[in-house]
């Protein structure tokens, strides 16, 4: 194709000497970071596993594109911070997106990508889950003692007219209404679902299959139920109990709990009085809901500051020190809200903007897809680095989002990276790790 001779772009003079930009660089890239994300999956088997489940039913004389790559090419762009199909027509032709993809040529359009999410249906949601459980499996390398599953809700907001859209009373807005586990940093499930249900809706079954799948492998594993106050139902509890799975679950404040654990609110209102400190007191009572069918051991948190009183409550079938329980147990599940944030803020997965139901629940998965990724690169290789703790956006910034030159010819490509990298030692330490020996 002809090439124009472009005019320079001219800006402010610097100690005498023009400055002048043009768009005659050759091949550049600001994704020099891709690479890494080519030999974490390569390493983890990850998109070829899910791929092998994506039945392909066009014509194979008519593909360009299989489902390999084309899972690969929204995966990995997600990764990289670019959220719309829209962004391809002009990320198809990247050179080292496309070396990622194994790719030579051109990538597949915004329009092949649509149909291509279009496609995807129940089963396909239910195959990459699973694929996604086994991963998780094989990342330890010997059977755990314990694990503790994490389930929390969120709205996902939309703005069109979307199959199974809702308004939802406590969130204001219309939304879909997400459920996510999560071991430790480490992604299990994201379903997608309607807004006008309860809260807790299925967590019940997806518990009682992450448990049947992970006992497979591991019988002797001990496995916590842990959730917020929208889990507490009695159902779920006595199936636990059944089940010989552990539960420490959030329970609402209410007159009778308030009643029953009356004595050590009192104590600590007026040990506040007396030092001026913020008082924190603990103890457990026998309760049961008028709808459960047995009473179960409550934790009660007396609070009393400034600002009054601040009782709260969780019900578990564990043993233990209040406190310890409390502080150290139920209030760790906080964190799973960062990586609900890494999910929806730093890899899009609220961009469910498709009319159908099926084809927004896979672009959930895709954004899972791309947070098992990065996650894994976090867990694996950053371990005591200054990125041990970064979300995944900052590990975008950090770590992939490079200047680079791409010189391809017959017999290799060569990435030529910026000198004033400023991560150049940890890019290198994980390039080393992850190259194929």
């Amino acid at each position: 194709m002809t090439k124009c001779t472009t005019r320079p772009i001219h800006f402010t003079s610097c100690k005498s000497r023009l400055v002048q930009a043009d768009f005659t660089g050759g091949d550049i890239t600001s994704d020099g970071g891709a690479v890494l994300l080519r030999e974490m999956d390569r390493r983890l088997k990850l998109t070829s596993s899910i791929a092998r489940h994506l039945s392909d039913n066009r014509r194979k004389k008519q593909i360009r594109h299989d489902y390999l790559s084309l899972l690969r090419q929204r995966v990995y762009a997600i990764s990289l911070g670019y959220e719309d199909l829209n962004d391809h027509d002009t990320l198809r032709t990247d050179p080292l997106i496309q070396t990622a993809l194994g790719k030579d040529q051109a990538l597949a359009s915004p329009s092949t990508l649509c149909r291509f999410e279009n496609h995807m249906g129940r089963q396909q949601a239910l195959a990459i889950h699973k694929v996604l459980i086994d991963k998780f499996i094989a990342s330890y390398s010997k059977p755990p003692q314990e694990l503790i599953l994490d389930f929390d809700a969120t709205d996902d907001a939309v703005h069109g007219r979307q199959q199974g859209r809702f308004f939802h009373g406590y969130y204001d807005h219309y939304c879909f209404l997400p459920l996510y586990v999560f071991c430790g940093d480490q992604l299990l499930v994201s379903y997608l679902r309607s807004s006008k249900m309860d809260g807790a809706k299925h967590a019940w079954a997806i518990l009682s299959l992450l448990v049947k799948r992970l006992r497979q492998d591991w019988p002797d594993v001990r496995i916590i139920f842990r959730g917020d106050s929208g889990f507490c139902r009695w159902r779920m509890m006595s199936w636990c109990d059944r089940h010989d799975v552990g539960y420490i679950i959030g329970q609402a404040k209410n007159s009778r709990l308030n009643g029953l654990s009356a004595d050590l609110h009192e104590q600590a209102k007026a040990d506040f009085k007396e030092s001026g400190e913020k008082q924190r007191q603990f103890c457990s009572i026998s309760y049961a809901a008028s709808t459960w069918d047995k009473k179960r051991r409550v934790i009660v948190k007396a609070e009393h500051s400034r600002r009054g009183g601040n009782p709260r409550y969780v019900v578990t079938n564990l043993a233990g020190d209040e406190q310890i329980l409390y502080d150290k147990l139920y209030c760790a599940r906080g964190d799973m809200e960062n990586r609900i944030k890494e999910q929806q803020l730093g890899l899009f997965a609220d961009r469910t903007s498709c009319h159908k139901w099926w084809p927004n629940q896979f672009r959930l998965l895709l954004s899972s897809i791309a947070y098992v990724l990065l996650e894994s690169i976090r867990r694996r290789y950053l371990s005591g680095t200054d990125l041990a703790r970064s979300q995944v956006d900052t590990i975008r910034l950090k770590l992939l989002k490079i200047g680079a030159v791409i010189i391809r010819n017959t017999r290799r490509i060569r990435i030529l990276l910026s000198e004033s990298y400023p991560y150049h030692k940890l890019f290198t330490h994980i390039a080393v790790q992850l190259a194929p020996g």
